[in-house]
C-alpha cells in the first residue's frame, strides 16, 4: 500500500476503537460497585494499623482503639444526639442559603442591569471564607446555635447563588420566545420554563454548597456551643486528650458527608432532571 494510502486510512480510523470504547463505558456490575469501595476501605485500615504500629506513637489511636471510642459514645448517648444536632444545624443553615440563594441568583440571570449592580458585591463577599466571620457572628447572634448557623449559612449561599445565575443565563432564548407565542403569565412562565431548565444544574449546585455547609459545621460548632460533632471533636482534644473521640467524630463527619452526598446524587438521577446529566 502506498504511503498517501496509509495516510487517508489513518485519518480515517478512530484514535479508540469502537468495541474498546464500549467497554469502558460499561456500568459495574452491583458486586464490584459493592467491592470496590469496601475494598478500599480495607485497605486504608490496614494502612492506618500499619503506620500506627511502625512509628510506634502514642499520640494517634489504632483502628480498634477508635472503634472503641466510638462504643463509648454510644454508650453515653451522645453520639446520635451530637450527631442530630450537627445535621439539624446544617438544615437550617442550607435552607435557609437554598431558599434566598435560588430567589436571588433567578433576577440576577435574567437582568443584566440587575446583575452589574450586585454581582460586584457577591464577589467582592464570596471569597471571604465564612470562618473569618465567626467575630462578626458572635457580637451578633452570641454564644447561641444562631451563630453556627450563621457561618453555614454564609458557606452555602454564594456557591448557590453563582450556580443559579449561571443556570438562568444557559437557558435557550427559543424557550422564552415560545413562552411569550403563547402568552403565559409570569407565574407559569417561572413554573413552566424557567425553573425545569435550571433544575439540574441548580442541583449540582446544592451538591456543593451541601458538602461546604458540612465541612464548616466542624469550626462553626466551636462558636460556645455545648452539643454537636464539631464540639465533640474540640471537647475531646481538650479534655484528656481523647484523640480517640477525636478520630470518632471525624469519622462520624465524614461518613455522614457521604450519605448527604449520595441522597444529592439520587436527586441528579430522578427523571424529572435526569435528562440534564446526560451527554
Amino acid at each position: 500500500m502506498s504511503e498517501p494510502a496509509l495516510e487517508r486510512l489513518a485519518a480515517a480510523t478512530p484514535s479508540g476503537s469502537p468495541r474498546r470504547a464500549i467497554a469502558m463505558a460499561r456500568p459495574l456490575s452491583p458486586a464490584a460497585r459493592l467491592l470496590l469501595p469496601l475494598g478500599a476501605v480495607l485497605l486504608a485500615l490496614l494502612l492506618w494499623q500499619l503506620a500506627v504500629t511502625l512509628t510506634r506513637t502514642q499520640v494517634f489511636p489504632l483502628p480498634a482503639e477508635v472503634a472503641r471510642g466510638f462504643a463509648e459514645l454510644q454508650r453515653k448517648g451522645v453520639l446520635w444526639s451530637y450527631a442530630g444536632d450537627s445535621l439539624r444545624r446544617v438544615g437550617l443553615g442550607f435552607g435557609a442559603a437554598a431558599l434566598l440563594g435560588i430567589a436571588l441568583g433567578v433576577p440576577l440571570g435574567r437582568a443584566a442591569r440587575l446583575d452589574r449592580l450586585v454581582n460586584p458585591l457577591i464577589q467582592l463577599l464570596r471569597p471571604i471564607s465564612p470562618l473569618a466571620w465567626m467575630p462578626l457572628a458572635v457580637i451578633w447572634f452570641g454564644l447561641s446555635d444562631l451563630a453556627p448557623t450563621f457561618l453555614i449559612f454564609l458557606a452555602a449561599f454564594f456557591p448557590i447563588v453563582v450556580a443559579t445565575t449561571s443556570a438562568v443565563r444557559t437557558i435557550p432564548p427559543a424557550f422564552f420566545r415560545a413562552a411569550g407565542n403563547f402568552a403565559l403569565p409570569r407565574g407559569a412562565l417561572l413554573r413552566r420554563v424557567l425553573l425545569p431548565a435550571i433544575l439540574p444544574r441548580v442541583l449540582t449546585g446544592l451538591r456543593v454548597a451541601l458538602g461546604i455547609a458540612w465541612m464548616v459545621v466542624v469550626a462553626a460548632e466551636m462558636l460556645g456551643v455545648d452539643s454537636g460533632l464539631g464540639y465533640l471533636i474540640l471537647d475531646s482534644r481538650n479534655a484528656g486528650k481523647r484523640y480517640d473521640l477525636v478520630i470518632a467524630g471525624m469519622l462520624m463527619i465524614g461518613a455522614i458527608g457521604l450519605l448527604l452526598d449520595l441522597g444529592m446524587r439520587r436527586l441528579e438521577r430522578l427523571p424529572a432532571v435526569r435528562w440534564g446529566f446526560q451527554s
